[in-house]
């Protein structure tokens, strides 16, 4: 899974983890809840990876500098592009370095707290990715580095969203963690490498308070749903990239590992395009 919920919920109590139904509403304000909370934290934690203005699609650290997804660097120049689950704007600050006109739109407000600490001129929006807040074909690209899309009940609605609001040509990258870990244990070492669940149960994973409610939730989809998803969304597919884990990586957090990355994929980077 994405990421190593802290496993408290807002109260301090222990979080259960647990499998079970999560819908559209539940999930986004369970999110909203545990990013406001973790902001602080993953910046803290992940920062100095992610960088104030660079661009990587996931935990292997491939950089949009050298994977060129939304075209070549200098092609984005003017370019209107909407970043989906920014986080801090770390890759809208690197699109705006470039010539390019981002707008970085996440879910929480306390990650965009954390683009402002840093600074810089790209336009922050906080809202639900279901709902975007823009009119038809604001956008020339679009792309989302493990944002959003991991969190959702209903992928295809963000995906509709994201249609709506591309011109036509428009491009929407977007990654998530490669959806074959859900059938291992999110660990490190050895002991991640055992299938320990079926790759086919897309149950969702929740951690909830002691009353039942949800403070964390994350949503599994196969590839082939993914697929699926795109295509009905009215986008076309036209590249699927699986990073491979770098020699120079050897970062380790959470399920993440030299060890891990070597020998599975953990990320899949899906290419889309509006007709």
């Amino acid at each position: 899974m994405i990421q190593e919920p802290e496993q408290l919920d807002p109260d301090g109590f222990e979080a259960e983890a647990t499998r079970r139904h999560a819908g559209v509403a539940e999930s986004s304000r369970a999110n909203r809840g545990w990013w406001d909370r973790n902001a602080d934290d993953y910046q803290t934690e992940h920062g100095t990876f992610l960088g104030d203005d660079r661009f990587v699609w996931g935990p292997e650290g491939l950089d949009e500098v050298e994977a060129e997804l939304l075209g070549p660097p200098e092609e984005l120049e003017g370019k209107e592009i909407l970043e989906i689950g920014a986080g801090a704007a770390q890759c809208s600050r690197w699109l705006a370095a470039q010539g390019a006109r981002p707008v970085a739109l996440d879910l929480s407000h306390r990650q965009l707290q954390h683009s402002l600490r840093i600074g810089g001129p790209v336009p922050l929006v906080c809202a639900d990715a279901g709902a975007l807040p823009f009119a038809d074909g604001s956008f020339d690209l679009a792309c989302s580095a493990y944002g959003a899309l991991p969190f959702v009940a209903d992928p295809r609605l963000v995906l509709r969203e994201v249609r709506r609001v591309l011109r036509p040509g428009g491009r929407f990258v977007f990654s998530v963690t490669h959806p074959v870990r859900w059938a291992f244990p999110d660990e490190p070492g050895p002991e991640g490498l055992s299938v320990s669940s079926s790759y086919f149960d897309r149950t969702p994973y929740v951690e909830q308070d002691e009353e039942g409610r949800a403070v964390y939730v994350e949503h599994h989809r196969t590839l082939g749903d993914r697929v699926r998803d795109v295509v009905a969304s009215g986008l076309r597919l036209v590249d699927l990239v699986e990073p491979e884990w770098p020699a120079w990586n050897t970062s380790e957090w959470g399920g993440w590992s030299p060890l891990r990355g070597n020998l599975i994929p953990g990320t899949a980077i899906f290419v889309c395009e509006r007709d």
